[in-house]
């Protein structure tokens, strides 16, 4: 259904994809490797890079895309939690979507803003510190913040809570299903960006209220 812009009370944002470029990087890397594969003109190379890179770096996101599709949700949410709390982590280098920081000063003081991350504490803060991106946000839930991350309510519903609004009140904004589901599931509204690693399609299909190309539209569509 249509977003409700009336009804916008805070504003939940996922990192890789939605506010953090970094991963455009490395799928430029891997779409350089696969240039061999344009002899299949079948074959879009590009998309196949960008999966690639969502799987190498958040499995979790990539196992729940392929779940939805197969019925096997349950599974794959505990095969992704199992992730989270066991996959090696690397030090990564930040690269800011073109136009975030503007855009999070200009809603920054119009509505109470959180984090919501599927990331381990230390790199998201790592990311937040970077940019002096901590002063905007209420609150940040990371991947062990709650019993369950992200595609569970849970950290929706605990950034709410934090910044004492209504979940039903709340827009989550992030690139991928498990982002939607989220929201969804939390009973918040729910914008599908598409300068991440998700399609428009599986967005749509997963119930995204408003799809964008950026996440630097949003301070177009709150205006």
């Amino acid at each position: 259904m249509p977003l409700d812009v009336g009804r916008i009370q805070a504003l939940c944002f996922d990192v890789d994809g939605t506010l953090n470029d970094t991963d455009d990087q490395y799928a430029e890397t891997v779409k350089r490797l696969l240039k061999p594969l344009d002899v299949f003109p079948f074959l879009d190379r590009v998309h196949i890079a960008r999966r690639f890179v969502m799987w190498a770096e958040a499995p979790g996101n990539a196992v729940l895309g392929y779940a939805d599709r197969l019925g096997i949700d349950d599974e794959a949410i505990a095969l992704v939690e199992w992730l989270q709390r066991h996959r090696p982590r690397r030090p990564k280098t930040f690269r800011l979507i073109e136009g975030v920081a503007e855009m999070l000063d200009e809603l920054d003081g119009r509505y109470p803003m959180a984090v919501v991350s599927a990331r381990n504490i230390k790199s998201t803060h790592l990311f937040l510190e970077r940019f002096n991106f901590s002063r905007h946000f209420n609150c940040v839930a990371t991947a062990l913040t709650c019993e369950h991350t992200k595609p569970f309510p849970d950290p929706v519903l605990w950034a709410a809570g934090k910044m004492g609004v209504a979940p039903e009140n709340c827009l989550m904004i992030g690139d991928t299903t498990v982002d939607i589901r989220a929201g969804r599931s939390a009973g918040a509204q729910t914008v599908g960006v598409l300068c991440g690693f998700g399609d428009e399609d599986e967005l749509r299909r997963m119930g995204a209220d408003e799809i964008l190309m950026s996440t630097v539209e949003l301070g177009r569509v709150l205006r």
